[in-house]
């Protein structure tokens, strides 16, 4: 049974940090690509980074720069370095892979930036 299990939100300044992580179980993780997505307040869900199983990484031109991706094959987690915060980076931001055509998704996890 796969789970993905995100942690590390709250609610921060701008300008502050924050990590995330995405534990994944009942996975080959090594093996997977892994992604973070973000649902602003009235938007859609959007592509914030992504890390092939190899290591590449890409990202969305409004987080380039100021967000790593990054994973750890031993713990079977990816995370999601997120530095000089803006209001606009507030949203529920969601680990995902993708398995033999099949998506899933955590639960999510609350960023919110105050201004």
């Amino acid at each position: 049974q796969v789970q993905l299990v995100e942690s590390g939100g709250g609610l921060v300044q701008a300008g502050r940090s924050l990590r995330l992580a995405c534990s994944a179980s009942g996975v080959i993780f090594r093996s997977l690509s892994m992604y973070w997505y973000r649902q602003g307040p009235g938007k859609q869900r959007e592509l914030v980074a992504g890390i092939s199983s190899g290591g590449t990484r890409n990202y969305a031109d409004s987080v380039k720069g100021r967000f790593t991706i990054s994973r750890d094959n031993a713990k079977n987690t990816v995370y999601l370095q997120m530095n000089s915060l803006k209001p606009e980076d507030t949203a529920v931001y969601y680990c995902t892979t993708r398995i033999n055509g099949a998506d899933y998704w955590g639960q999510g996890t609350q960023v919110t930036v105050s201004s």
